[in-house]
């Protein structure tokens, strides 16, 4: 079965500012990964790893599209474990209450043979979290003073 994962929340935050969440390498290592050679860039291939200093988890991630305030599709991969990629949509939206945070995460039938951390269900819960909290809870809480300081 080739059903992509679908993970949507309704974030109190203007498009314009998620988008900076989403696409600022130093606002994504308050709430996502630490990924030093990210760049917004159409063919820019970024890695990282898992927070916690093990290292045991490389990803390598595409841009592959770049809607600025509304997607951001990206490859994502892990290169010592499979030569299979995946496909990660943000995809954002105005919202009731809010913006809508739309994440698909396609092809992730291709991890399966790789061992329990890479089941479906560990991903839906990894990017319910993500999203779901982490993201929700730094851009519901943000303060004008921490913009500052990521415009210097």
């Amino acid at each position: 079965m080739n059903t992509p994962i679908t993970v949507q929340y309704t974030v109190n935050a203007p498009a314009e500012r998620i988008w900076n969440a989403l696409t600022n390498k130093i606002e994504m290592k308050s709430w996502y990964f630490d990924i030093p050679d990210f760049e917004l860039k159409k063919g820019h291939l970024f890695n990282f790893y898992e927070p916690g200093g093990e290292n045991k988890y490389h990803h390598q991630c595409e841009i592959i599209e770049i809607v600025p305030h509304k997607k951001l599709k990206h490859t994502w991969s892990y290169p010592d474990f499979s030569d299979l990629k995946t496909v990660v949509t943000w995809e954002l939206s105005s919202g009731e209450k809010g913006t809508v945070v739309k994440l698909t995460h396609e092809g992730i039938e291709n991890f399966k043979d790789l061992g329990a951390g890479f089941s479906r269900e560990n991903f839906t819960g990894g990017w319910n979290t993500i999203i779901g909290q982490s993201l929700k809870e730094y851009l519901e809480n943000y303060h004008d003073d921490q913009i500052t300081a990521f415009q210097n």
